[in-house]
């Protein structure tokens, strides 16, 4: 049965100043007929009161949003961002005064190219369409003023439509008599100390440049600024628009930020990064095992990205020390238990060890200090899909926040999505990622069997909750990491004085690009890891550098 037409939306013009139906206007939809057969009556009877009341199912709500007018909002916005401004101003009731608003706006306010983004579209009975739409201004070297505007429309005699011109739609506070203005500040460099308050720089320590920058800023030192409401006669200050710029930290007086940097590790991470990694991305962290505090960061190159507690890598086979512990939390295995090692294994797709390397008869300790990735994805149905990822968290505070004092990313392990997920997650593959800060922790807490929540400023702890390794589980990782050192992969450490542990890694980026470097380590309560981008195998990059780091550091410094 034919259903009855709705009668035209409210706010549109009459019929009789419409345009003969065989010469519609461009873009505009031609209305169907108001139906008026005897069905259509005796439905619209059936419904009773309902309609009446302005409710039931074929009720008319509130109108639908011109989609010209919304093409016509977006458009105008398009060309404001891009800076296309006498454009812009064309799609307005008035073209020169909107022109030069626009171009007059940013005057004085140092503003980059703006971001302008549509919210949905709303229209009013009185034949109106409204698009809310909020701008991020990007001062330069302050930030982004962000805030909500909103772009009236209204169809125009011709048929058209226009954005309804007013100052206040490029900014809600704009008006004939109020402006806006950029008022700029800084406050003085603040200092920034390591262990026993020695003084750190950019300059001796490049690696540290970053951090030293990251740390000052929350502390209330760099630049500042403020966009200010002013009347446009007087200058007189009306409001705070935008401010930039941290509030100053506490601290005592106008001393110094002090961290936990020992310019020793420091300086050895620094000199290592330069000698041993041969050009390529590469990155280190050392921190004290007992109590999180971190003694060097160190990136290569130094500028740029911190790669060193903000990257995010596959970290190979020393995810195998996570690996590891939930196996043995389980008692799926022992130290001893003979778990083969094939060159080959297939879980949705070939699985191989480095240099396609196999161990018959090999037990899992073996299979851990050989690295043996098929022997570790062999395992996988021992443990139910989110275990791993459980224990990376419960025990190795894995994807929690840690807060160390700038930004940093504090590693992932997400449930897999399938077997072959599965598998490659169980040799640190997949969707596990990390970076030298979060296997420096992890190879901490295998050395203490407590999670310390790394930080760079002393005295601070944290939220992260963990719960402490079972003493039978820590002592058997130390083991094995142990006999990495002195009879596998990581015998590049061997000579070095001290209780050495290890877990190197190797992970694959892409069937085209080289694998990455890896090494976690441990020695005399400290903790230390490397990455070497396109370093090939953990043995070959990571290694020698850590090598260098330690031997150049006294055995016991802690």
């Amino acid at each position: 049965m034919p259903l009855p037409q709705p009668h035209r939306r409210p706010g549109r013009r009459n019929p009789s100043s419409m345009p003969p139906a065989d010469t519609p206007r461009a873009g505009r939809r031609r209305r169907p007929a108001l139906l008026t057969s005897a069905a259509a009556v005796t439905l619209a009877a059936a419904a009773g009161g309902a309609y009446a009341a302005g409710w039931g199912p074929f009720a008319i709500g509130a109108p639908s949003p011109e989609p010209a007018a919304v093409a016509q909002a977006r458009a105008f916005l398009a060309d404001w961002a891009a800076g296309r401004l006498a454009e812009a101003g064309s799609r307005t009731t008035s073209p020169g005064p909107a022109e030069s608003t626009l171009r007059n706006f940013t005057t004085g306010l140092e503003i980059g190219k703006p971001v302008l983004t549509a919210a949905p579209a709303t229209a009013a009975r009185g034949g109106t369409v409204t698009v809310p739409f909020t701008a991020k201004m990007p001062v330069a070297g302050l930030g982004d003023w962000t805030y909500a505007s909103k772009l009236p429309l209204r169809e125009q005699p011709d048929g058209t439509w226009k954005v309804d011109w007013d100052l206040s739609l490029v900014h809600p506070k704009l008006s004939s008599t109020d402006k806006f203005r950029l008022e700029r500040g800084t406050t003085a460099a603040v200092k920034v100390t390591g262990r026993g308050d020695a003084p750190l720089s950019g300059g001796t320590y490049p690696s540290l440049a970053p951090v030293i920058a990251q740390l000052g800023k929350a502390a209330g030192g760099g630049p500042r600024g403020a966009v200010q409401l002013v009347d446009r006669a007087s200058g007189e200050t009306k409001a705070t628009e935008a401010a930039f710029g941290t509030a100053p930290a506490a601290r005592a007086g106008d001393g110094p930020v002090r961290t936990t940097i020992d310019p020793v590790w420091q300086a050895a991470a620094e000199k290592a990064l330069a000698s041993k990694s041969r050009g390529k991305n590469a990155a280190l962290v050392a921190l004290r095992a007992g109590t999180g505090e971190i003694l060097a960061v160190a990136n290569s190159p130094s500028a740029g990205f911190n790669r060193a507690v903000s990257g995010t890598y596959a970290p190979g086979s020393t995810w195998k020390i996570v690996t590891s512990t939930a196996l043995l939390l389980k008692n799926a295995v022992e130290p001893g238990t003979v778990v083969d090692c094939p060159k080959y294994l297939t879980v949705g797709k070939q699985f191989h060890n480095m240099e396609l390397s196999e161990h018959r008869g090999a037990t899992f300790a073996q299979d851990f200090t050989e690295s043996c990735n098929t022997a570790f994805i062999s395992l996988r149905d021992k443990l139910g899909d989110r275990e791993p990822g459980e224990v990376a968290e419960k025990y190795f505070g894995i994807g929690q926040n840690w807060d160390i004092g700038i930004p940093s990313f504090d590693g992932a392990a997400p449930a897999p999505g399938d077997q072959t997920d599965k598998a490659a997650a169980m040799i640190g593959q997949g969707k596990v990622l990390g970076n030298p800060l979060t296997m420096a922790s992890i190879a901490a807490t295998a050395a203490t069997g407590t999670f310390r929540q790394p930080t760079l400023l002393p005295g601070t702890h944290g939220t992260a909750t963990t719960a402490p390794l079972p003493g039978d589980v820590a002592d058997r990782l130390r083991a094995m990491m142990r006999a990495t050192v002195t009879d596998g992969t990581a015998k590049g450490l061997a000579d070095l004085p001290g209780d050495i542990g290890a877990k190197t890694g190797t992970a694959e980026v892409s069937e085209q690009a080289p694998n990455n470097g890896w090494v976690a380590a441990h020695r005399d309560g400290i903790a230390i890891a490397a990455v070497v981008e396109g370093g090939l195998s953990g043995s070959a990059s990571a290694v020698p550098l850590v090598h260098d780091v330690l031997a150049a550091v006294p055995a016991g410094r802690s």
